[in-house]
């Protein structure tokens, strides 16, 4: 099995420089992000409503966060890239057009970068790569195969569950009272006072509460969020979890049927199992520079 479209490495998209007149959308560390470099990579989208376009350029601008915090980590520990490979990747993006019938120029065009900014921002995906490949030793590998083996093998499993949305700007009182409800949710289903499902279409704050809320099948990466797929997995059908934090909010969930894959060998998916682990560990990372990043976004 190929994982290569979600476990793709970071995207790192240089912004062409700006007059310091310009909007700040948010800071990192003390370095902005424009208003300007949010527009330019958000792709309008007239379908939208006026809440979703809203919900797009805060998307987009976590995305920028993300990026910058990753090119600000390997800046300052990033390991070194010969300048000669950075040209052989700037010769193969060249050789890339060429075969589409254009020209580097006609790239930087497109992309509204100089060939500086494309020359960086490979020297960056190299170092990025490297910084990956070098934590990806055969005893982690092995430790992280055995851990996530359920993806490997083709294992899924079904879950429904209860949603309150909250965020990182959530007030600490509000997210309180969110782990509140829902333990006293947990315990009318578990007294036999009310059904999950009804328990779902009453309280849910997701697209999934009419429904009883109900997921469908989920494999053990890369579908949902971390914590709900590690609890999920962890538990039998017709288990109820106790109140699980994830990135959208704080959950309940109720696994209501496994199926067991076919099985696989470390040695046969060792690819795959690189694959997700640098994505893994990219994400982690990421996690990280947030926490102890000094992050303030000012507008969007």
């Amino acid at each position: 099995m190929s994982h290569a479209g979600r476990c793709a490495l970071l995207c790192l998209v240089a912004s062409a420089p700006v007059p310091a007149a310009d909007p700040v959308a948010a800071t990192v560390n003390g370095e902005a992000i424009t208003v300007a470099d949010l527009d330019a990579a958000t792709t309008p989208d007239k379908r939208l409503s006026p809440v979703e376009q809203r919900q797009l350029r805060a998307d987009v601008l976590n995305l920028l966060i993300d990026e910058k915090l990753v090119r600000q980590f390997l800046k300052a520990n990033g390991p070194k890239v010969d300048p000669a490979e950075v040209e052989k990747q700037f010769a193969a993006l060249e050789a890339g057009q060429r075969g589409m019938g254009k020209s580097i120029d006609d790239y930087l065009k497109e992309t509204g970068q100089t060939a500086a900014q494309v020359r960086e921002n490979l020297r960056l995906m190299l170092q990025l790569a490297r910084y990956l490949e070098a934590q990806a030793t055969d005893e982690r590998l092995r430790q992280y195969y055995e851990l996530t083996r359920d993806l490997f093998d083709g294992t899924t499993v079904r879950a429904s569950h209860i949603v309150i949305r909250t965020g990182p700007s959530t007030p600490a009182e509000e997210r309180r009272r969110a782990v509140e409800k829902l333990r006293a949710v947990r315990a009318d289903i578990l007294a036999g006072k009310i059904g999950f499902a009804a328990a779902a279409k009453a309280h849910s704050q997701d697209p999934t509460g009419p429904a009883g809320g109900d997921v469908g099948p989920i494999a053990r990466k890369f579908q949902v969020d971390e914590a709900f797929a590690r609890t999920a997995f962890a538990m039998q059908p017709n288990q109820l979890s106790d109140v699980v934090e994830t990135e959208a909010g704080f959950h309940l969930i109720l696994v209501t049927e496994r199926k067991p894959g076919k099985g696989s060998k470390y040695e046969d998916v060792v690819r795959d199992v690189r694959e997700c682990f640098e994505a893994d560990l990219k994400q982690a990372l990421i996690a990280d520079l947030r926490k102890k990043g000094r992050i303030e976004v000012k507008g969007r």
